[in-house]
């Protein structure tokens, strides 16, 4: 465990000369080492201290699609220090001098926006991007998809999330005759008006009296996909109420009165990217973290511990019982955001125009509501991955899945077979999830290759 440092206090000082000659005069140290741990790579990074720099270093990792199983923060002075073992997807350590390098070069720079090419992302100046907010309401990605069609825009790449009868969306698109980013003001004006139109819905009240509306942003470029999520979903005011079931984390705050810090402890099931969800909470909500222990290992309970001493920017712990509210349920909604429980679908196919809005019209012309989905072209080849439930929020119903693969024929559809628990068989009637009967015979059904077009790729059960 971390333990308490002095009484450092921060300051937003990132445009001050002086704090930039700092850093420029005592330039980040990245230390690779393949030898010191048994099952892990250890990343050691040692840097002049900056507001979110940790959620930087972090973000520069899960891009390349690593994993950070353990990881040690602590701060002295103007100075931070972090750990953090890490292995590949497959849990092996990170071997590949391709990958080393790409971890150096951009921990090392001063420019924390250089994607790494190992993550397959395309330049955003090649794209124009949308950033979408409104209720959540079935069938709204396919009116989205629908209006960008109607306006001959070629979606590149998207990523949706939904919480909270909230969604928000970051959205890249291209022209789609000459393929090169959208800069005619009068299109992007009416492409915007249209959008937002979709967006606003009817302006349904959020179910404490107040009326939440839709927005539309249209930029040239855009920062990270998920990182931008986070910080729509928290702008528009999604947080987590307290009749929206058991959070899927247990959040503590407590207070270090002797240090001066106030301590977040998180324990949750472990999954892809948890930390650098937390982070961005934490960051978004203008904590600190001076200190720091990480563990996603687990073992067969596969639960990941986090516990962070922090302050708010303004050098404060946290003093009143509204901010620690809004902190734990910051840190609930960011875990809840991606932590998809719908089912989750996998449509590889070769792209073309209009072919998103035709899947997403299929899926809303058979009742499917969509929760999540992470949309992506390379060489002319779409693979997107969709977690879908009823319209109701219940799980997909099995004559919905025979539906859709007679209607995506042409398009190889996959299930993941760990999300065959959100399927509901014609024998389970209303339940809450599938039977073990009917869920086994779905899954015996999908082996056989009885759905046309389906088959079950790996379990991350």
């Amino acid at each position: 465990m971390a333990r308490c440092g002095g009484l450092e206090v921060e300051t937003l000082e990132d445009d001050d000369e002086y704090a930039k000659l700092v850093r420029r005069m005592n330039p980040p140290r990245v230390v690779i080492d393949n030898d010191s741990c048994d099952n892990a790579t250890v990343i050691r990074v040692d840097r002049v201290k900056k507001h979110g720099i940790l959620l930087e270093a972090v973000q520069v990792l899960v891009d390349l699609n690593l994993v950070i199983t353990k990881a040690y923060i602590s701060s002295d002075g103007n100075w931070f220090m972090d750990v953090f073992n890490v292995t590949d997807q497959d849990g092996n350590k990170v071997k590949s001098k391709e990958v080393t390098d790409c971890i150096k070069k951009c921990l090392e720079s001063e420019d924390y926006d250089l994607l790494p090419p190992a993550s397959g992302a395309s330049p955003s100046e090649e794209t124009t991007c949308i950033e979408l907010t409104g209720t959540d309401r079935p069938g709204l990605l396919s009116e989205v998809c629908a209006v960008l069609a109607s306006l001959s825009c070629n979606i590149v790449k998207a990523e949706v999330w939904t919480h909270d009868k909230r969604a928000a969306a970051v959205i890249d698109i291209t022209d789609e005759a000459s393929g090169l980013p959208i800069r005619d003001a009068g299109r992007l004006s009416q492409l915007q008006e249209l959008l937002c139109n979709v967006m606003q819905g009817d302006s349904n009240c959020d179910g404490e009296g107040t009326t939440k509306k839709g927005s539309t942003a249209v930029s040239l470029g855009a920062a990270n996909a998920e990182r931008r999520l986070h910080r729509l979903m928290l702008d528009d005011g999604e947080e987590r109420s307290g009749c929206a079931g058991k959070p899927k984390a247990k959040v503590v705050v407590m207070d270090c009165m002797e240090r001066h810090y106030t301590v977040v402890i998180l324990r949750c099931r472990d999954r892809p990217r948890l930390l650098f969800d937390t982070l961005c909470a934490l960051t978004d909500l203008h904590y600190v973290i001076f200190h720091g222990t990480v563990d996603a290992e687990g073992g067969s309970s596969k639960e990941a511990y986090q516990e962070y001493y922090v302050r708010h920017v303004d050098g404060h712990p946290v003093r009143s019982d509204a901010e620690r509210l809004r902190l734990v349920r910051g840190l609930e909604a960011a875990v809840e955001r991606r932590a998809s429980d719908g089912l989750e679908l996998e449509v590889k196919t070769e792209d073309r125009a209009g072919l998103l809005s035709e899947i997403t019209r299929v899926f809303r012309e058979n009742s499917l509501s969509i929760i999540r989905a992470v949309i992506t072209t390379k060489d002319g080849e779409a693979d997107d991955t969709f977690y879908v439930s009823d319209a109701y929020g219940n799980p997909v119903d099995a004559k919905a899945m025979e539906s859709l693969s007679k209607q995506l024929g042409h398009a190889v559809l996959r299930v993941k077979s760990n999300s065959l628990a959100a399927i509901k068989s014609a024998e389970d009637g209303g339940g809450g999830g599938a039977s073990s009967g009917g869920a086994a015979s779905i899954l015996g059904n999908l082996l056989k290759g009885s759905f046309q077009g389906f088959r079950v790729i790996r379990s991350y059960s």
